[in-house]
């Protein structure tokens, strides 16, 4: 049914979650009542318990989000990296709430889903642009895929039997080649996901930076590399070897033949984050990864 509420919000959740459909009821049920309208997609509609005043479409389009000015997302990191497609192709704001372990790109956990719902009706919250990358492949000099991320673009190895032979370039010139099992390149969003795990440093995500992280290299020199955010970099899959595959944000993948070449550079549309408090990303990480930080006393007064 359409509704004729002056505000609407779109809600998007992990049906398979028991705990997203529990928390689902709950947002629903709070901004319904404080007259905030909520739009949801019509297939995971049907495993919510939801009451008629909600809004269905059928299509899930960047058009599914016309007139919402949030975009609420319940789930661990697939569905927020789900949530970020929308939010950039529509450009609503995105504001995640974490079902799962980690969830760096949420910003609230599913304790905190009272406040989530006043701070949403009273308008109560901050946006922030977060940066992505562009990222195009090429074969023989023409352009066989586009794409674009916000954690980062994986160039992996296709199968487990050999290593994934690359060179790799920045800003037009070689750096160095190798084999190894892939190649991380990642935003400063995506420096505490695959890049973290591949030994990659981790980003602030203030500072405006591309990093290229190498995974299982087989060389001497195979350090990870933080460049400019206006840097070029680019991954090649030398001839006549096993062909690889590119992942973007762990959600879409096509295969590299023998001979691609995959360049990244920053994105000319950001995911707009939400924000509800100005807790720092020092705070956040030290709670994220549980580290030990007792003993300490601060900076002298």
């Amino acid at each position: 049914m359409t509704q004729n509420r002056a505000r609407t919000v779109f809600l998007l959740a992990h049906t398979g979650r028991p705990a997203a459909i529990r928390s689902a009821e709950l947002v629903v049920k709070g901004l319904l009542a404080a007259g905030v309208g909520v739009r949801v997609l019509d297939f995971e509609a049907a495993d919510l318990p939801l009451p008629d005043e909600v809004e269905l479409v059928e299509e899930a389009s960047p058009h599914s989000l016309d007139g919402c000015e949030l975009l609420i997302v319940l789930g661990g990191d697939g569905t927020l990296l789900r949530g970020a497609e929308f939010a950039r192709a529509s450009g609503v704001p995105m504001l995640g709430v974490n079902l799962g372990s980690v969830g760096f790109l949420a910003e609230a956990e599913r304790d905190d889903l009272d406040k989530v719902v006043d701070r949403v009706v009273s308008r109560a919250y901050e946006v922030e642009e977060r940066m992505t990358v562009d990222v195009v492949v090429h074969r023989n000099g023409d352009i066989v895929h586009t794409d674009w991320a916000l954690n980062e673009a994986a160039v992996q190895k296709a199968g487990a039997e050999k290593l994934l032979e690359v060179v790799l370039e920045i800003d037009g010139r070689p750096v160095t080649g190798f084999g190894c099992d892939g190649i991380v390149l990642s935003t400063p969003t995506g420096s505490t996901a695959y890049a973290f795990s591949a030994g990659g440093p981790v980003v602030w995500p203030e500072v405006e930076a591309l990093l290229m992280v190498p995974i299982s290299a087989h060389a001497l020199f195979a350090k990870p590399l933080v460049t400019s955010p206006d840097s070029v970099l680019a991954v090649e899959v030398l001839p006549h070897v096993q062909p690889g595959v590119l992942w973007c944000d762990g959600r879409r993948t096509v295969e590299l033949p023998p001979g691609a070449r995959v360049e990244v550079r920053r994105g000319a549309v950001p995911v707009r984050l939400a924000r509800l408090h100005h807790a720092s990303f020092t705070d956040r990480l030290v709670a994220k990864f549980a580290l030990p930080v007792s003993g300490w006393r601060g900076a002298p007064q």
